[in-house]
């Protein structure tokens, strides 16, 4: 796998040494002696802040910058570090301000409680919709820049010198005409006593001119994983912790009405059996394995409601008659230009077409976890609340557990964990919060770790939304595409956790891709009569964002249905694209990108076709080529993807190749295999043996070229995986002659190889 990054330089800097502490591996003798390898791994207690304790020499210089005297330089990063390389970036943004050494470099997160006291010093501190460098960019430069300015200004005061004559590189400062020079380290203290430049003073760098930004250096927190240091939230360990194994109605909506307590108490280990909420259960033990264990053996009783009969069919069946029910135009979601419906009707050739796409789930490899400990006063009364828990949003899980503790927030506070993955299920819904403090109240004093089953994650996920499209077209005689009529009808995201995005009923959320206003998720084809409706039939699954959230099935929908008409059309592929893009440049050039490194148009080894697609989302241009067999048994290899992406800056080209390689992976195991099915009113698939993720082992060479234009700031981490699966559907179209219209691919006659 490899990347390619047009008209950037780079260059990469060495990681650092590698060596073991804090975790180590231990094999175990005993399953040696029994023909195994075991490989143990032993916990520790993080610091009870996750900031570290400034010593008494370091110096605060703003609330970005920490400097040590030996010169050693902590950035303190707001957003949660979940994979996808935020830390680094953000640290890069800073440090480039800053002109430090980048090898001298470290970083912090400073907590919710600590931005509550400093008035929301750190600004916004959720991590998701690819915002977290996007968003935050300017300010956390200008913290860099500000930090920099003071500990010039420093320099200046204690040698009585203008502050124009000095420069600094590496966190050295230089004064050419007397030769001397400073280190940050000996002026730091000085500079945190002075008053912070105003921003509007500030005038940041060019990003052309970077020298720390815009390099592939090596990430920040590689070698904690490798040596296994970094703790993660289900690794947590606190003194006298307690475990606890939760359980709720299998059928969504549905309550508990009993348990039977004793039937588990006296088993191993067991401290107690918890009544959660209306439709949930715990049972909390001295390990999370005991506690699993009695949950298992205890005898609950549910009322699982009317919702117990909801199936996949009856589903299917309510998104269908949304496809054809009746509406005004103008009042649904959508945009309306043109006479769309007349257009078709004149057309000299119509086609059309219906897609379908299923409830998915998030599946991180770390499920949802969080440990609370409840601190009460001498009256009894709950004084103080911590958690520990791996967030998107500290932010909300700081409001979420001063709610449930009953407490003010200057009260409580979160300790915020690396996350073993996220991709929107750890931001808005804090339910593992709300529970896990519920379950703290009956133990005050002692910190209690909920961690969910991976079952119990798969159950009671917020599932990517269903959905079905239908699809029209109509061509002229010269087969040039005059009309277009996009109807969807699915679950609304905002309809269930933010209400308030839902203007006059419409919820312009659920057509993400098609939206007509630059900036965003433009549909970037220019059609003379175009309409664009989303009809909302929800139904009792919850749903919420899942990595790249509408954009990956209106990218199916839009990309594949295109392919079906470029083909009723009797043209090539890229050239019916590039005739409707000329009025959109950035998406016409990611196309062209992935095109030419993607060989398109050059012969391919007999039995290979290729297939390609473009969309926009979260302020980024993707395009992908894909190049896949189809055996006679419908067995089907993807050989390579070509991805281009243009997301304005690149602030570190590695980490930019890293996500996209990775969004393969999860477009790829969507489209292959992704689907969550309703039986009885509750999920079916709920563990890694019937929710099947792509093997590394599978995936195919994937190559990624970077199409910076330095004009704008897209996100990286969801865009490019929308074009993942139209490429390889397109490819597969080619290869058999039939469109695929419903994921996954297993349902639909096909293997992978």
């Amino acid at each position: 796998m490899k990347s390619t990054l047009i008209e950037t330089p780079s260059s990469t800097a060495a990681p650092a040494a590698l060596t073991l502490s804090r975790r180590s591996f231990i094999v175990g003798s005993s399953a040696i002696a029994a023909g195994g390898l075991a490989l143990g791994l032993p916990l520790y207690m993080p610091e009870a802040n996750a900031q570290a304790t400034l010593a008494a020499a370091d110096a605060e210089v703003n609330v970005w910058v920490v400097i040590k005297p030996d010169d050693r330089c902590i950035i303190r990063i707001a957003r949660s570090e979940m994979g996808q390389g935020t830390r680094t970036g953000l640290a890069q943004l800073v440090a480039e301000e800053l002109e430090c050494d980048w090898k001298k470099v470290s970083t912090e997160m400073p907590t919710p409680g600590q931005s509550v006291a400093r008035k929301r010093a750190w600004g916004e501190m959720s991590t998701g919709g690819s915002r977290g460098i996007r968003i935050s960019q300017e300010y956390v430069r200008q913290g860099g820049a500000a930090a920099r300015m003071m500990l010039l200004q420093a320099a200046a005061n204690q040698w009585n010198v203008p502050v124009a004559e000095l420069k600094v590189s590496k966190g050295v400062i230089t004064h050419a005409a007397s030769k001397r020079q400073l280190r940050y380290g000996q002026v730091a203290q000085a500079a945190s006593k002075l008053t912070p430049p105003d921003v509007k003073t500030i005038v940041l760098k060019n990003p052309k001119d970077w020298a720390i930004a815009g390099k592939p250096m090596a990430r920040l927190d590689t070698q904690q994983k490798l040596n296994g240091s970094l703790v993660y939230g289900a690794d947590l360990q606190l003194p006298g912790m307690l475990c606890a194994a939760i359980k709720d109605c299998p059928v969504f909506g549905g309550k508990l009405v009993s348990f039977n307590a004793d039937a588990v108490k006296s088993m191993r280990g067991v401290k107690g059996v918890v009544r959660v909420n209306d439709s949930t259960v715990a049972v909390v033990a001295d390990t999370w394995w005991r506690a699993k264990t009695a949950l298992e053996k205890l005898p609950i009783v549910w009322d699982e409601g009317v919702n117990a009969k909801v199936s996949s069919a009856s589903i299917a069946a309510h998104l269908a008659e949304g496809l054809n029910a009746q509406v005004a135009l103008g009042s649904v979601a959508g945009r309306n230009e043109g006479d769309a419906l007349g257009a078709i009707a004149s057309a000299t050739t119509k086609v059309e077409a219906t897609y379908t796409t299923p409830f998915l789930a998030h599946a991180p490899m770390e499920p949802m976890n969080a440990t609370v400990k409840l601190t009460a006063n001498a009256e009894g009364k709950i004084a103080r609340a911590e958690c520990w828990v791996p967030t998107q949003n500290g932010e909300a899980s700081h409001a979420a557990l001063a709610e449930a503790a009953g407490i003010p927030l200057a009260q409580c506070e979160i300790y915020k964990q690396d996350l073993g993955g996220g991709f929107g299920r750890r931001g808005g819904p804090q339910d593992y919060v709300h529970q896990a403090t519920a379950i703290a109240k009956q133990f005050i004093g002692t910190p209690v770790k909920l961690l969910w089953s991976r079952e119990e994650d798969q159950a009671h996920d917020f599932y990517r939304p269903i959905s079905q499209a239908k699809m029209s077209a109509g061509l002229d005689a010269q087969g040039n595409l005059v009309g277009l009529h996009v109807r969807i009808s699915g679950q609304s995201i905002n309809a269930l956790l933010n209400p308030l995005g839902i203007k006059d009923g419409k919820d312009e959320r659920q057509v993400q891709g098609f939206w007509k206003e630059p900036g965003d998720a433009q549909f970037g084809y220019t059609v003379p009569n175009l309409l664009t409706e989303y009809v909302m039939r929800n139904t009792h699954v919850p749903v919420g964002p899942w990595r790249g959230v509408n954009t990956n099935q209106n990218a199916v929908y839009a990309e594949c249905f295109i392919e079906e008409v470029a083909k009723a059309a009797g043209k090539d592929s890229l050239a019916f694209r590039r005739a409707m893009l000329q009025n959109h440049p950035k998406h016409l050039a990611v196309l062209n990108a992935a095109a030419d490194k993607g060989d398109w148009g050059k012969p391919l080894p007999a039995g290979v076709f290729r297939g390609i697609a473009q969309f926009m989302g979260y302020g980024s241009y993707s395009a992908a080529t894909a190049e896949v067999s189809v055996s006679a048994t419908g067995v089907v290899k993807v050989h390579r993807m070509v991805l281009a992406t243009n997301c304005g800056h690149a602030v570190n080209p590695d980490q930019i190749a890293a996500q996209v390689e990775g969004g393969v992976a999860y477009g790829l195991s969507a489209t292959f295999f992704g689907e969550n099915t309703i039986e009885n009113g509750r999920v079916k698939e709920l563990n890694f043996d019937t929710y099947r993720v792509l093997k590394i082992r599978e995936m195919p060479k994937v190559e990624t070229v970077i199409v910076p234009t330095f004009d704008f700031w897209g996100g990286v981490g969801e865009p490019t995986i929308c074009v993942v699966a139209p490429a390889v559907l397109n490819a597969i179209f080619a290869a058999t002659g039939k469109p695929v219209r419903n994921l996954p691919l297993k349902n639909q006659g096909f293997s992978f190889a």
